[in-house]
């Protein structure tokens, strides 16, 4: 039995221990905010330091990018890092990801670091507005971001990026990244995964929809082989610049027949849940399998799939699961307002059937805890019909 330490004890190292398991793999985790080992299901406590874990584990990965330096540092030095700490890096900083994404000559918005005032206005001149301004660090699920459109509100804005700068609890500068405003037609993900001899697998393209800067549905059908084939170019250069191993999740704004490369994410991703039930190989069991040196599986679309996040409510009326090919995920969390709670998926055999049912397990999320859920599957069932 190989034995794998994750850094983070959240939902994807909860769904990388269920992955593992047939593989006869055991999945500990590391919890960064309370400095122990857990077994990321049942939650059981182990009395191991983190060098104690790391020098046990036959392996050592992540499940999120924002791992402290000197954690990251103990892993790293192991040997048995993968993804290495680069790509963690590179994930949790946006000014190294955005020379990352220079470096392996894929498309991204055109940007500027910020630091002070005079490079604020700097980046006003020489991008133009709108502006979308993002923190370099500790920035996700829409937070620590804002929008520029007027000059006029230039001055308040800078205020409080300024406090947001001041008050970061991070032990590294903190930074903005100014990015020019994409006016894009969709928002797409593209999850893969590369193993040690750098061959690549990626799934299909997946397309993504947004409430207040978190994702709410993501789409998994079939199709768009043009852009999937420059996707998948985008995530070969990335992976290759990274050395990396494990699953990677490119994020993209889709404008006309050009994506752009919008984020990086080195670790399984929220868009390619629906994997569970829509590929033969899930991503959990993929990113396993790819630093664990298995075989890499199959990632192609087995049925059409539509993903569900579950945010902030504890409850989803149980007849959703008496709908053809429909499958509730808890995460086993405590109830707050925005959380990631669990996630539902729903499949059909073609597109339309999939329509069908997703507008049919619509009648059992309620608006104000499911917004604008709706509307993407009235959009989906009348492309369909």
């Amino acid at each position: 039995m190989k034995k794998v330490l994750v850094m983070g004890a959240g939902q994807l190292a909860r769904m990388m221990a269920l992955a593992g398991a047939p593989l006869n793999l055991q999945v500990l985790a590391y919890d960064v905010n309370t400095d122990s080992v857990v077994h990321p299901v049942t939650q059981q406590q182990f009395p191991m330091t983190l060098t104690e874990a790391v020098a046990d584990a036959d392996v050592v990965t992540s499940e999120f990018e924002h791992i402290p330096y000197p954690v990251q540092q103990v892993c790293q030095a192991s040997g048995k890092f993968f993804p290495n700490s680069t790509a963690i890096k590179a994930g949790g900083d946006r000014r190294q990801e955005k020379q990352l994404l220079d470096a392996a000559g894929v498309a991204n918005a055109g940007y500027r670091i910020v630091s002070t005032e005079a490079e604020f206005q700097s980046a006003i001149a020489a991008l133009g507005l709108p502006l979308v301004l993002k923190s370099a660090l500790a920035g996700y699920d829409g937070k620590g971001q804002w929008r520029l459109k007027q000059a006029e509100d230039a001055a308040a804005i800078w205020a409080d990026i300024k406090s947001f700068m001041a008050g970061a609890d991070h032990a590294l500068p903190q930074a903005i990244v100014a990015e020019q405003f994409i006016r894009f037609d969709r928002e797409v993900s593209l999850v893969g995964a590369r193993n040690a001899k750098g061959e690549t697998v990626v799934y299909p393209l997946t397309e993504n929809h947004h409430v207040n800067g978190v994702l709410a549905v993501s789409l998994a059908l079939p199709g768009q082989q043009q852009l999937q084939q420059q996707a998948k170019q985008m995530f070969d250069a990335i992976a290759a610049k990274l050395d990396y191993v494990g699953v990677l999740a490119l994020e993209f704004f889709q404008v006309g027949d050009q994506l752009l490369v919008n984020e990086i994410a080195p670790r399984v991703h929220n868009s390619g849940h629906w994997t569970q039930q829509g590929a033969d190989t899930c991503q959990f069991e993929n990113h396993l399998r790819a630093v664990c040196g298995l075989p890499l599986g199959s990632t192609a679309l087995v049925r059409p799939t539509v993903m569900v996040n579950i945010l902030g409510e504890d409850f989803v009326d149980p007849a959703v699961l008496a709908l053809p090919s429909c499958h509730l995920h808890w995460y086993g969390k405590g109830k707050r307002a925005g959380r990631k709670m669990g996630h539902i998926n729903i499949s059909g055999s073609t597109v339309a059937e999939l329509a069908a049912r997703f507008v049919a397990l619509c009648q059992h999320l309620p608006e104000p805890g499911f917004p604008e859920v709706a509307e993407v599957a009235a959009k989906l069932a009348r492309s369909a019909s």
